[in-house]
């Protein structure tokens, strides 16, 4: 006879959220907790994000009301409920619609960016990233920028098409979802 592991116990984010700080940053994946060393951002990271960033607002400014909305810092998104996929974004673009749906006060966004960007740092693995990417995709995040400071390179997913790498050489262009946002890549990564 054998035995089954115990079932596991699905967590909500507003228990997540009530857990004491121990020094560790927090994702909720499908009411599943992950735990990892907090992020060590390096200049190349903050660089990178300070000028993805940059060029996004510029890009935001140029568009018809409602504008929507970018943010930075691990900002924070409960992607799905019942479980609860909740995590931090790097940077994102959130729509109008999100945006004004949510208090200016709140912790969190009630659903997925329009665009996601993850800056990669050197203590995130293959595995966390491409789980991050199918976490996404699932939950209707439109657009997927993995963005690599030391070579240099953004790699672009969307739901049902497959990756698109752009380096130095290339402009990185975001239709159809950020109609009209258009940058060389070398301007992002000019340090």
């Amino acid at each position: 006879m054998s035995s089954s592991p115990p079932p596991t116990t699905l967590m909500t984010t507003e228990q997540m959220l009530a857990l004491p700080e121990n020094g560790y940053d927090r994702d909720l994946i499908r009411g599943e907790l992950r735990e990892f060393p907090m992020t060590r951002r390096n200049r190349r990271h903050s660089r990178s994000m300070g000028r993805l960033a940059y060029f996004l607002e510029q890009w935001l400014e140029k568009q018809p009301e409602p504008r929507g909305e970018i943010v930075v810092g691990d900002a924070g998104f409960r992607l799905q409920s019942d479980p609860d996929t909740t995590v931090g974004i790097d940077l994102a673009y959130v729509s109008a619609e999100l945006a004004a749906k949510t208090p200016a006060n709140a912790f969190l966004f009630e659903g997925a960016p329009i665009l996601a960007v993850e800056i990669l740092s050197p203590s995130d693995t293959q595995q966390d990233i491409t789980e991050k990417i199918d976490v996404y995709k699932d939950t209707g995040v439109l657009l997927i920028w993995i963005v690599e400071p030391i070579s240099q390179t953004i790699t672009v997913h969307r739901p049902d098409a497959a990756p698109e790498f752009f380096n130095i050489n290339k402009n990185l262009i975001a239709e159809p979802h950020l109609p009209g946002f258009f940058v060389p890549v070398a301007e992002i990564f000019r340090f």
